[in-house]
């Protein structure tokens, strides 16, 4: 039996879905799709869609949309529950999983065409005839993108305990590249 909509958030949780709306549209995430993705994290249960439409007061129609979108984002997947025919959604619970999902998914579609269009643009016979400043900045651009990208691979491949203690460390990394040098 399904949990009545009204049950399902508390105060506190249905300020983080919405908060988490907002954000997301700042993202550039439609509103509903970080609110759908936010209240199947904080419920930490599978949810049909119609139940999804009901929790958030939206249209059953913009559900589907959103839960489409969010698999092909891979935040959620379908999920089928004993004797229920509808399919079910859910999302990881484990933080850093979606984090890294996140992160992936945005440099395949936003970060990856840059480096392939200056790339492209490098390569390209026509480069050379341009202005030695536009050659350079084009360059630089290239080579920071490329620095980032590989840097970015290798720190998600670091076990979350790992990076946490890294993030901690802040602008303390400079004085242990400064020491590093010194020896």
């Amino acid at each position: 039996m399904d949990t009545p909509a009204t049950d399902i958030l508390t105060p506190i949780s249905r300020r983080f879905v919405m908060h988490w709306g907002e954000m997301g549209s700042r993202w550039g995430v439609n509103r509903t799709v970080a609110q759908i993705h936010a209240l199947l994290f904080i419920t930490g249960q599978p949810m049909h869609a119609e139940q999804i439409a009901e929790t958030l007061v939206v249209a059953r129609s913009n559900v589907s949309n959103s839960l489409r979108e969010l698999m092909n984002l891979n935040l959620v997947k379908v999920v089928h529950q004993l004797g229920d025919r509808r399919d079910h959604f859910s999302t990881s619970q484990d933080v850093w999983e979606l984090f890294r999902t996140v992160i992936r998914e945005r440099k395949s579609r936003e970060f990856d065409p840059t480096v392939g269009m200056l790339t492209e643009c490098v390569n390209d016979p026509d480069f050379a005839a341009e202005d030695p400043g536009a050659r350079k900045r084009i360059n630089e651009t290239l080579a920071l993108m490329n620095a980032l990208s590989s840097w970015g691979e290798e720190m998600l491949r670091l076990e979350p305990a790992t990076l946490m203690k890294i993030m901690k460390l802040g602008s303390r990394i400079q004085k242990l590249v400064r020491e590093g040098k010194k020896t």
